[in-house]
């Protein structure tokens, strides 16, 4: 098949969803992955509207069943991935480190490590098929940053698992990357920084297009 399949991971709101319109704008059929029902039809319209197609899947990454029936449908459809973006990520509120809830970190470690490391085990058989590319959006600036004890440690884990993967499939493949966007108006973000100036930020639909730019001048 010569169709190149991307599954966006957190495909409902923000980069996420900017990354699923712009791939889908440029010949790809995106499978776009969130809770959110309603965000991902509205997206699908988007995608629809600028002629290109998705696949809608409404589900949470923390369901390891749900995410096997996924990749299993993805085989038995397509026999491959040549993309996988991975934007989504639990961010509790900012917080004191002894102030965090027992439940922001049970969700931050549930969500932003478990849930990503079953699905590279099981994402991975299809990109190495599609000779593909996975691709994790980064943030080092939030490391260490007062307040930033949970998110700042899912970001830390989720570049030292992705790092790792890289090193390991450097002969075998898939091709393992990171992407670091320019600070965006993001929901999150302005819970992060209430009050900011947004109009200093980068439109996410900006940087998804940057990083199609990285990714075609990579060959993928």
């Amino acid at each position: 098949m010569s169709q190149k399949i991307a599954l966006v991971t957190g495909a409902s709101r923000g980069f996420g969803a900017a990354v699923a319109e712009v791939l889908a704008s440029n010949g790809y059929h995106v499978i776009a992955l969130a809770r959110t029902v309603g965000a991902l039809e509205e997206l699908d319209d988007r995608i629809q509207a600028a002629g290109g197609a998705a696949t809608l899947v409404p589900l949470d990454i923390c369901d390891e069943q749900g995410l096997k029936r996924l990749c299993l449908s993805v085989h038995e459809r397509w026999g491959k991935l040549n993309l996988w973006v991975h934007s989504a990520i639990f961010a509790g509120p900012l917080s004191p480190v002894g102030h965090v809830p027992h439940s922001d970190w049970d969700k931050t470690l549930a969500v932003n490590i478990h849930a990503m490391q079953r699905l590279v085990s099981m994402v991975e058989p299809l990109l190495k098929a599609g000779n593909g590319r996975a691709v994790l959006p980064i943030d080092d600036t939030v490391a260490g940053a007062k307040f930033f004890a949970s998110y700042g440690a899912a970001k830390a884990a989720q570049r030292a698992i992705w790092d790792s993967w890289a090193a390991e499939s450097v002969t075998t493949g898939p091709d393992v990357t990171t992407f670091a966007p320019e600070p965006m108006p993001t929901a999150l973000r302005a819970r992060f920084y209430p009050g900011e100036d947004r109009n200093k930020l980068v439109a996410p639909m900006t940087e998804a297009r940057r990083l199609l730019t990285e990714l075609k001048e990579q060959g993928a």
